[in-house]
């Protein structure tokens, strides 16, 4: 009679084959599940705005995909997608963005949506800015009163369109009363009104912005301020390791018209911050 200890031995080899072979697939699964992301490249607007807290729950409650969204300024962006370090680029510079896809680096544009950018400022309007007409005259008037104002300085969409704004008004900022934060447009904002000091923001930021004070909106409406927002996914010709196949499924999503309609349904305050665009591609 073989003993008890022996049989134990002779089927502790079958056994770790047994237990290898479930784990495998359980590991791979998991290895798998771990890949069902993608990195979206965005601007800070998108973010402090709380849309993406507002919408990608529901993306990801039907597709089973999460988006790890890095919210910087569009020209950080642009240079994390360009470096291929993410899937999809979802900013609002419209130059940029066409150039991102001409280079190689994107497979295609699409308009997603738009806002405006205002300007904002103490309630006592120091510059006078809110009795201008129109955002190239009340830039001019904060640069005649030399009246502090707070940019972002930070290559971002909004940065590039203030700094296109002063130029049409043939001004060039950048004496003492002009300051760079450097930093998003949540935290320029929280600058300005700490120095008293004139800003130009998105109006989602600013809608969504809860540190108001005395401040508010003294120049908007002009056609210049008109913000549209665009979506890419990266080419993963350029970069292999981009997952286009989940990047795909998110453009599709947010320019489908369940995206657009959520677009349209996000408020705050009872204001709709973004009004989507979504038309084809460019």
């Amino acid at each position: 009679m073989v003993s008890a200890t022996l049989l134990r031995l002779a089927r502790r080899p079958f056994l770790a084959l047994a237990a290898a072979a479930i784990a495998l697939p359980l590991a791979i699964g998991a290895a798998q599940a771990d890949e069902t992301f993608i990195t979206v490249a965005s601007t800070t607007s998108t973010a402090n705005s709380g849309l993406f807290e507002y919408m990608l729950p529901k993306f990801e409650e039907q597709t089973g995909i999460e988006v790890r969204v890095v919210a910087v300024g569009t020209g950080q962006a642009i240079r994390l997608a360009r470096n291929g370090d993410a899937d999809v680029l979802f900013v609002h510079h419209k130059p940029s963005e066409e150039k991102f896809v001409a280079e190689g680096f994107g497979v295609r544009r699409f308009d997603v949506m738009y806002n405006d950018f205002v300007l904002v400022g103490p309630t006592d309007d120091p510059a006078g800015v809110a009795g201008t007409d129109g955002v190239e005259a009340a830039l001019q008037a904060i640069a005649e009163a030399e009246a502090p104002f707070a940019s972002r300085g930070d290559d971002s969409g909004t940065h590039k369109r203030e700094q296109s704004l002063w130029k049409a008004a043939g001004l060039e900022p950048g004496s003492d009363w002009y300051r760079e934060t450097g930093s998003g447009m949540g935290a320029t904002l929280n600058t300005a009104v700490g120095m008293g000091a004139y800003s130009m923001t998105d109006r989602g930021t600013w809608l969504a912005f809860e540190n108001k004070a005395d401040y508010r909106i003294v120049s908007q409406g002009d056609p210049q301020l008109f913000n549209q927002y665009g979506i890419i996914a990266v080419s993963k010709e350029k970069f292999p390791h981009v997952k286009l196949d989940l990047a795909q499924q998110f453009v599709d999503w947010v320019i489908s018209p369940e995206g657009q309609k959520l677009i349209a349904s996000y408020e705050r305050g009872g204001e709709q911050l973004f009004f989507p665009n979504a038309g084809g591609a460019s």
